[in-house]
């Protein structure tokens, strides 16, 4: 998003698609890539669980997909999923470094595997967190941090197991790094939080049937106007409805309570 650009910079969110499993739905898989391009997006972002068990024809049929997403500028991280049985091995043979830095029109995206094989939970890791730091360093008109597990419990999903080890310290980093919106996956069941300078909004799975509650497959569009930001959860087939606003610069927001998630939050 270039300085003075008047233009929305628009972003697709994709996560949890997890192919080769029982709850995988094909046609939903597909009408959110006919969504995402017919959007035309700038950017897409997928947070991981491309697989169900990590194994190689699960990774190949996730990047047949994939490749049908027509942007340029893609970034993509591995799930706790696909981890599992060495399944971090495929996702570089076919997707390449397992975390990324992308810069494009004044926005930087930073994006870490925060899997550990074999295991639900995840971790950043004190190792990177000068890293991070470095990379959000240049000049940029919007930071976006991405990771598969959530840095904040969400409501209506059980006893709270997966976020991750070094959470706390993990968010004074990116408070440090100046970062602005943090997008992540994992649970299946999308939210949006606004904690002191950071936006944290994860996305639901896209095309997996195992859920929580009344939640339904989704996924996110992340539309950005100057110092503006509108966050929309689209459902494939179903249309879309605003999860929350907010301003870069004076921090501002409002938040849209919909009636799934109202749904759900009484029964958790």
């Amino acid at each position: 998003m270039r300085e003075g650009r008047s233009e929305t910079f628009t972003i697709a969110h994709i996560s949890d698609l997890h192919c080769g499993g029982p709850y995988f739905v094909p046609s939903l898989l597909e009408r959110a890539i006919s969504e995402i391009n017919d959007l035309s997006p700038d950017l897409v972002i997928c947070t991981g669980d491309l697989t169900t068990f990590g194994f190689k024809p699960e990774y190949v049929q996730a990047k047949g997909y994939l490749d049908r997403i027509d942007c340029k500028s893609f970034v993509v991280i591995p799930g706790n999923h696909d981890s599992r049985n060495v399944g971090y091995i495929h996702f570089e043979e076919m997707f390449g470094d397992r975390n990324s830095v992308l810069r494009v029109d004044g926005v930087t995206v930073v994006a870490v595997d925060s899997t550990e094989p074999d295991l639900d939970h995840g971790q950043i890791g004190r190792g990177r967190y000068r890293w991070i730091e470095e990379q959000f360093a240049p000049k940029a008109s919007l930071r976006i941090f991405v990771l598969h597990h959530h840095l904040l419990p969400v409501p209506g999903t059980g006893r709270e197991r997966n976020v991750v080890y070094d959470a706390g310290d993990a968010i004074e980093c990116l408070q440090r790094a100046g970062v602005n919106l943090v997008l992540s996956g994992h649970k299946h069941v999308p939210y949006a939080w606004r904690l002191e300078n950071l936006f944290i909004v994860n996305t639901g799975t896209v095309s997996s049937l195992r859920l929580r509650g009344n939640t339904r497959p989704c996924y996110n569009v992340v539309e950005v106007a100057g110092s503006h930001v509108d966050v929309w959860r689209r459902y494939p087939f179903h249309g879309q409805e605003r999860i929350i606003q907010f301003s870069i610069e004076t921090l501002a927001f409002e938040k849209y309570t919909t009636r799934i998630e109202n749904e759900v939050t009484t029964r958790s």
